[in-house]
């Protein structure tokens, strides 16, 4: 009997510290705080999702109540940490404050339990996931307990918001800002997994998916396994594409070019295509927004022009109106009724945006030139004399 399907985002779940991709800030300080036994009682990982938080904790429970731990280099085969990984383990307790945000849940499931010593292990940890979920009083109720935990307790909080937490809580945690992963990071284990699964995936496919995830790894491998069951063993750039209303990075390389040398003609034939194919010009948006973003970067680099966008030479301040353009029409293209409509003003707004002249800056240089003009030179002689 085969054994049961299981997602690709759960089957590739981070099992060590050596598995997690792109947070080698977080990664680093912990393994130091294992190895030099400054283990604090309170942790929270904060970022955006799939970039983590959760595995991270569940790695970092692993490493602390592991046999003959704690230590960051644990075996992930070991009984306790294997129980950990798969939710069973009695000292790790994971919590979902998104549907459990009661003061009496909350009492119930920790508040009670934190006196009594682990079962098992050496610590009894509490992983609270979206913590910024959980009521004014349930934090209320929490805090006393984190500003005298007994010294078997941890706690680990993750949380997109932590704006949303109070600053009491806050600063009993040492913090930990999870950054959205860089697409090489993504691709770079997509492919690893596609050959595990020997998939055929062409490079500019790989690129699309992680440009999809925003940073996301859970996200791109959800994004990889709906392309798998769409598709088979062989994934072309085009059939992602097609399933997501994406837009090819050539396509949108050439609208930003278009955009750059202000051919109004170009930038309208472009959107009429992408829009008979069905493509999400939200997300089209949002994509332009990262090219013209780059092009700024490379202009600052470059000591104030760049040529990123289509050949086109463009100042800094230029590209800054530019984007700020493409970012001022964003409402209108997300909730308007006329989507296209919306999407060619935006655009054709942030070209005329993109020429005119800063006040200030023409003011200088209206300055210098009449300092420069003969009649300046005149006056400054009649002064003399």
């Amino acid at each position: 009997m085969s054994s049961a399907y299981q997602v690709i985002a759960r089957k590739w779940r981070p099992q060590t510290f050596d598995d997690v991709v792109g947070q080698d800030h977080v990664v680093r300080t912990l393994k130091n705080a294992i190895a030099r036994n400054r283990i604090a009682h309170a942790y929270l990982f904060v970022g955006p999702r799939g970039t983590g938080k959760t595995s991270t904790a569940r790695i970092f429970a692993k490493a602390l109540n592991c046999t003959n731990g704690p230590k960051a280099d644990f075996d992930p085969n070991d009984p306790i940490c294997k129980a950990i990984a798969s939710g069973s383990h009695i000292d790790v307790i994971e919590f979902d404050a998104a549907s459990n945000t009661q003061v009496d849940k909350i009492r119930d499931a920790i508040l009670d339990s934190v006196a009594y010593a682990p079962a098992s292990a050496k610590f009894k940890i509490y992983i609270i996931d979206e913590v910024h979920m959980l009521s004014a009083g349930s934090f209320n109720a929490l805090l006393k307990t984190l500003e005298e935990p007994p010294p078997h307790v941890k706690f680990v909080f993750a949380t997109t918001d932590p704006q949303k937490m109070p600053a009491t809580v806050i600063s009993r945690c040492q913090r930990f800002d999870l950054k959205p992963i860089p697409n090489d990071l993504i691709i770079q284990r997509l492919k690893q997994i596609g050959d595990d699964e020997k998939i055929t995936v062409s490079d500019a496919a790989y690129e699309c998916i992680a440009r999809m995830a925003d940073g996301g790894m859970r996200d791109a491998q959800s994004i990889f396994d709906q392309m798998i069951s769409f598709c088979g063993t062989d994934i072309e750039e085009s059939d992602v594409l097609d399933v997501y209303g994406l837009v090819s990075g050539e396509k949108i390389a050439a609208l930003a070019g278009a955009l750059a040398a202000g051919d109004h003609q170009k930038i309208i034939a472009i959107v009429d295509e992408c829009d008979h194919q069905g493509r999400d010009l939200v997300r089209l948006l949002s994509d332009l927004q990262a090219v013209v973003r780059s092009a700024l970067i490379d202009a600052i680099a470059q000591g104030g022009i760049s040529e990123k966008l289509g050949g086109t030479k463009m100042s800094t301040e230029q590209i800054t109106r530019l984007l700020d353009g493409l970012r001022e029409g964003e409402d209108a293209v997300k909730i308007g009724l006329a989507e296209k409509i919306n999407f060619e003003v935006t655009l054709l707004k942030a070209v005329e945006a993109s020429r005119a002249r800063a006040i200030d800056s023409l003011i200088k240089e209206l300055t210098a030139l009449a300092a420069e003009s003969p009649a300046a030179d005149t006056n400054s002689e009649k002064k003399k004399t």
